[in-house]
C-alpha cells in the first residue's frame, strides 16, 4: 500500500455516466510512458494509480473497452466512457489481479504522487522526467525478472 494514498477514493469519467470506486489504498502509483500509454492518452505518459481488481467497483453505465497487444506481448484492455470518450483504466493479460486508474480521472488526484517512471525507452524526447522518481527503461516486472529481483506490479506491460 502507499502511505500518501488515502484508504478509499474514487472517480469517473468528465461526463459523469461511468463511474467507479477503489476500496483501499493503491499498491503503486507511476508515470507509463510506453506508446500505448501515450496513444491511448493523446499524451507523454499515463499517470496510474495501481489498484486490486478485488478492491475496485464500476457504478453507472459500463465503460467501452479497447484491447491491444503491448511491445512486451500482452494484451492490455483500455476502458473508456462511450459518451465523452475519457480514458478511465485498464488491465493487462501480464497481471490480472491488478487495474490501473488514469490519475486524472480521480474525484481529487491532488494527492497522486508516483514514484516511478516506466517504459522510459518509449519516453518521448520533449517529456520532462521528475527527478524525484526512480527510472525504469522498460516496466519494473520486466526488468525485475530479467535480474532475477521480486516483481513489482505497476499496472502495464
Amino acid at each position: 500500500m502507499v502511505s500518501s494514498a488515502p484508504s478509499r477514493f474514487a472517480g469517473g469519467c468528465a461526463c459523469g455516466a461511468v463511474r467507479y470506486e477503489c476500496t483501499n489504498a493503491p499498491s503503486a502509483m507511476v508515470n507509463c510512458h510506453c506508446r500505448d500509454c501515450q496513444r491511448a492518452g493523446g499524451t507523454a505518459y499515463s499517470p496510474t494509480v495501481v489498484v486490486t481488481r478485488d478492491d475496485f467497483r464500476l457504478s453507472g453505465e459500463q465503460p467501452k473497452y479497447y484491447e491491444v497487444v503491448t511491445a512486451s506481448g500482452n494484451t492490455a484492455t483500455r476502458a473508456f466512457c462511450g459518451r465523452c470518450g475519457s480514458p478511465l483504466f485498464a488491465f493487462t493479460s501480464a497481471r490480472v489481479d491488478f487495474v490501473g486508474v488514469r490519475a486524472g480521472s480521480l474525484d481529487d488526484p491532488s494527492w497522486f504522487q508516483p514514484t516511478a517512471d516506466v517504459w522510459i525507452a518509449s519516453g518521448q524526447p520533449w517529456d520532462l522526467l521528475r527527478p524525484d522518481t526512480t527510472k525504469h527503461a522498460q516496466g519494473r516486472r520486466t526488468e525485475a525478472r530479467d535480474a532475477e529481483q521480486p516483481v513489482a506490479a505497476d499496472g502495464h506491460e
